[in-house]
């Protein structure tokens, strides 16, 4: 289960790391007020680093109850995690009918001095966790502190480096077609891969 919790992990943070709304602000941003493509990266990192910050807070909080219920149903690893994942996942498909995903177009006054303005990119996405992961933090926390170490890491690098290499491909000429499909359907691919991850902890 170890495994194919790191590759659904895997997935979701590629997903959430390609989202336009997490990084596309800060080239506009930074187009706007003439950052280079360096310092638009030293940005992306900050912000990113925040994000990652709180989702990974969040996600040693819900391992720990993980550990705790596997610790009093013996079960819980091979049956109810699995099935946990499920839910979870059609509870997001569900989510996304009724939740507007995180935008931080119009959250941040573009006439703010820079160093506010830095400081406001950051928190805004620190106030805004990816709650998805915190499903597989739930199953990591069945599986000891070294599967949830990994979880951690694994979602912290993908993130903020895919975010990273977003911004730069985009900084330099790359067009995104219909990009807004991707930030619309977020919640139902999210769900998709959280209910696959657990009908794989069901197979093996």
């Amino acid at each position: 289960m170890t495994t194919d919790l790191l590759l659904g992990s895997l997935v979701l943070s590629l997903l959430h790391a390609a989202i336009p709304n997490h990084w596309l602000p800060i080239v506009a941003i930074g187009k706007r007020l003439g950052w280079s493509a360096r310092k638009a990266s030293r940005i992306t990192l900050l912000a990113g680093g925040a994000h990652a910050l709180s989702t990974v807070l969040i996600g040693l909080l819900v391992s720990a109850a993980g550990w705790q219920l596997s610790a009093f149903v013996e079960t819980f690893m091979e049956t109810a995690a699995p099935l946990m994942l499920i839910l979870l996942g059609a509870v997001f498909i569900w989510r996304h009918y009724y939740h507007q995903h995180f935008h931080l177009h119009g959250q941040v006054p573009i006439q703010l001095p820079e160093k506010q303005l830095i400081v406001a990119l950051a928190s805004a996405m620190f106030l805004s966790p990816c709650l998805e992961i915190g499903a597989f933090f739930l199953v990591a926390g069945t599986h000891g502190a070294w599967a949830v170490f990994s979880l951690s890491a694994l979602y912290t690098i993908t993130t903020v480096g895919g975010m990273v290499v977003w911004v730069q491909l985009v900084w330099h000429g790359l067009t995104l077609a219909n990009w807004h499909t991707l930030e619309h359907y977020a919640g139902i691919i999210s769900g998709v891969v959280l209910i696959l991850a657990g009908v794989l902890g069901f197979l093996h």
